[in-house]
């Protein structure tokens, strides 16, 4: 028994069989037909794909601007925190202090410059040389800013007991905003207890 061997060109599909000499070409669009899809259905289904792809993104971008926003208001109630512990386990003053040089507090700009956590053994608010600085954080970075009300404007001071209190003596509270551009702001909001809390707000950041 003799074998024809046909030659198949580009794109085109043979079925039947070589025994019987029966053979038929199945084209390109047999081929989609059999799968159970049109040509037209494929490109609906890529052009809705294409949509939800175009909504999707924005969503995650605002998704993750969001949450920088917040580990950074978490990062900032931690700190605070954390001040209010160092000055009951050392028994001193312990202030943290806004700093735009990392070495030295200062008495303006915002905190979203950095700032310096410092055992103040002469409430003086400035950092001497014998004074042990506990730590440094500089900017949050991401477009994020942080602003506080007039008894936050340029420092927080816990005493022995762990309450806020300003250099004076006298009672030490207020709040901190925490904010991105497109972003609802977050305040971290601190008691004279020395306690600090997170609100949610819906002020939008401007």
């Amino acid at each position: 028994m003799s074998i024809h061997v046909i030659p198949a060109k580009a794109g085109i599909q043979f079925r039947g069989s070589l025994a019987s000499g029966s053979v038929t070409k199945m084209s390109r669009g047999d081929a989609w037909r059999n799968a159970g899809l049109s040509l037209i259905e494929v490109l609906i289904a890529l052009a809705i794909f294409s949509v939800l792809l175009g909504l999707g993104v924005p969503s995650y971008r605002d998704w993750i601007a969001s949450r920088q926003l917040a580990n950074h208001a978490d990062y900032l109630v931690e700190t605070l925190n954390q001040a209010r512990s160092e000055a009951v386990k050392r028994s001193a003053r312990v202030n943290l202090c806004k700093s735009i040089d990392g070495k030295q507090c200062a008495t303006s700009g915002a905190w979203n410059a950095g700032w310096i956590m410092f055992e103040d053994d002469n409430r003086d608010g400035s950092i001497e040389n014998a004074e042990s600085v506990i730590r440094r954080d500089g900017p949050p970075g991401n477009g994020i800013t942080i602003s506080a009300n007039h008894p936050l404007d340029n420092y927080v001071s816990y005493t022995t007991f762990g309450y806020a209190r300003l250099l004076s003596g006298a009672l030490q509270m207020g709040t901190f905003v925490v904010c991105k551009p497109g972003q609802k702001a977050i305040h971290v909001v601190l008691a004279n207890s020395g306690r600090v809390r997170i609100d949610r707000t819906t002020q939008p950041c401007l």
